[in-house]
C-alpha cells in the first residue's frame, strides 16, 4: 500500500476545497481507486459540478466537461471521420481524454447515451468500423438532475449499470453553509475557479488501482455480498410484506461493484482487508440505481433506500 498516503493527500486536498459532502468525496475517490463511473445525483447548488472539477484539477491529467442538452449529437461525444485533402481524417471527441464530466447528464437523447455506454463498459470507442482504445485512467463522472425537474430524462437502464456506484446529495448542514459564505468570500472574484493545483499524476492512480485489487476479501465477506444483491432478487423470503416489492433485482455485475468499491474503501482507511462494515456502507450507493420496484412497494411508499436499509437489517452479516 506504498501509495495510499499519496490518495489520503488527494483526499485531503478535496477537503480545503469543497465544504461538507464528505461522503460524496469518499465516494468520487472510491471510484477513482476502483477503476468505475460515478453518478451524482442532486438539486442545483448542491457542488456536484464543482466536486467533480476539483477532482479532476488534483490528478495531472486530461479532463474535459461535457455539458449534455437535448441537441447533443453522438459524434459530439465520440469524435468523427472529416474528409480532408482526399481522405477521410478521424477527429477525435471528448471522450478521448482521461476525466470526463458529463454534466447534466439525463437531459441528452437516447443516442447519446447509446455512444457514451460503449466507452463506458469497454473503454474503447467505434466509429466508422473502426475500433480505438481509450486511457487506462478512463472514468465518468456524471451528475444529473432529479427526474422531477424540468427537461429530465430516466438514463436506460443498461446504462445506470455501468456506473459503480449512484451517489444521492442532500443539503448541507447550517454550520456547513455558513463555512460555505465565508471561503465564498475569501477567494478571488474569478468565475468558475477552481483552486487547486494537482496533486497526484495518472501514474499514481494506476498504482493504487493495482493495491486496490490486492485488498484482501474473506470467503465470509465474499457470501455476504452475494446474500445482500440476492435478497434483493427475493426480498420476500427476509420479509414478507415485500414478497412483490421488487420488479427488477440487481445483477450479478452490482456483487462485481460491492466488491470492489468496498476493497477500495477499506484501502482509503488503510486497511489492506475488507470488513462486513464496508459493504454496509457502500451496499445503498452501489444498489440503488441498478433496483426497479414494483408497484406494489410504490403503493406501500417504500422507496429504494429504505428498501435498501431493511435489507440490510434483514440479512445478517458474518
Amino acid at each position: 500500500m506504498s501509495n495510499q498516503p499519496r490518495i489520503l493527500e488527494l483526499r485531503q486536498a478535496l477537503s480545503r476545497v469543497i465544504v461538507g459532502q464528505d461522503t460524496l468525496l469518499d465516494r468520487l475517490v472510491i471510484g477513482l481507486l476502483a477503476d468505475g463511473h460515478v453518478l451524482v445525483e442532486g438539486l442545483p447548488g448542491l457542488a456536484k459540478t464543482t466536486a467533480v472539477k476539483t477532482l479532476a484539477a488534483a490528478i495531472h491529467g486530461s479532463f474535459r466537461r461535457i455539458q449534455f442538452t437535448p441537441d447533443l449529437l453522438p459524434g459530439d461525444l465520440t469524435g468523427t471521420d472529416i474528409y480532408h485533402e482526399g481522405q477521410f481524417e478521424f477527429i477525435e471527441g471528448p471522450l478521448f481524454h482521461e476525466i470526463i464530466l458529463a454534466d447534466e447528464i439525463n437531459r441528452a437523447p437516447a443516442k447519446v447515451q447509446a455512444a457514451l455506454l460503449e466507452a463506458m463498459q469497454e473503454h474503447q470507442i467505434t466509429v466508422g468500423g473502426v475500433t480505438r482504445p481509450l486511457s487506462p485512467l478512463f472514468m465518468v463522472m456524471a451528475t444529473q438532475n432529479p427526474l422531477e425537474q424540468a427537461g429530465t430524462y430516466p438514463l436506460p437502464e443498461a446504462q445506470l449499470d455501468r456506473f459503480l456506484l449512484h451517489v444521492a446529495l442532500d443539503y448541507p448542514s447550517d454550520a456547513e453553509e455558513l463555512e460555505i459564505l465565508r471561503r465564498d468570500r475569501a477567494l478571488p472574484a474569478v468565475a468558475g475557479r477552481v483552486p487547486l493545483m494537482a496533486v497526484i499524476d495518472t501514474a499514481t492512480v494506476l498504482a493504487a488501482r493495482e493495491e486496490v485489487r490486492q485488498v484482501h476479501v474473506s470467503d465470509e465477506v465474499e457470501r455476504y455480498i452475494v446474500a445482500l444483491v440476492r435478497a434483493t432478487r427475493a426480498p420476500g423470503e427476509w420479509c414478507a410484506d415485500w414478497a412483490r416489492a421488487v420488479e427488477v433485482g440487481a445483477s450479478p455485475r452490482a456483487s462485481l461493484a460491492l466488491l470492489h468499491a468496498s476493497a477500495a474503501a477499506a484501502y482509503l482507511r488503510g486497511r489492506d482487508y475488507v470488513t462486513p462494515d464496508d459493504v454496509r456502507e457502500l451496499a445503498a450507493d452501489c444498489l440503488r440505481h441498478r433496483i426497479t420496484l414494483s408497484l406494489d412497494a410504490r403503493l406501500q411508499k417504500l422507496g429504494r433506500d429504505a428498501f435498501i436499509v431493511g435489507l440490510l437489517e434483514a440479512v445478517p452479516a458474518p
